[in-house]
């Protein structure tokens, strides 16, 4: 069955809402609602993206660690689901109700696939 991300996305300087406690009930209700359902592998919350760390390759070779986000941009993931459905029309679903619980707009992304032949050879991804 195919994984999907549904990931919170916060603006550049989110601050919780002045209904915070009901939000936090909702966003628990949402995950008993999504393991009773079967769907939730993950789920959990990040630290702001202020306090992200990037590692960027140089042409050199060299490796440069900076403080900050990868990506300048006025939004953020702020945590995120990894859910189990049948189709993203059903993680689209799953994602609506998450941004009535968030409070803020979530994006739906598939993961990938993995190729039939790295199922039958697992030595290949190393």
């Amino acid at each position: 069955m195919p994984q999907y991300l549904v990931a919170i996305q916060h603006p550049e300087n989110y601050e919780l809402p002045v209904d915070a406690e009901a939000m936090t009930r909702d966003i628990r209700a949402l995950n008993r609602e999504m393991i009773s359902a079967g769907v939730r592998e993950f789920a959990g919350g990040l630290e702001p993206a202020r306090k992200a760390k990037s590692v960027r390759k140089q042409a050199s070779g060299e490796l440069v660690v900076s403080d900050g986000p990868y990506l300048e941009s006025k939004e953020h993931v702020g945590g995120l689901w990894l859910l189990k459905c049948a189709d993203m029309n059903e993680a689209v679903e799953w994602a609506r109700k998450a941004a009535v619980a968030c409070r803020v707009p979530v994006e739906v992304r598939e993961f990938l696939a993995i190729p039939a032949e790295w199922k039958a050879n697992p030595e290949r991804e190393k």
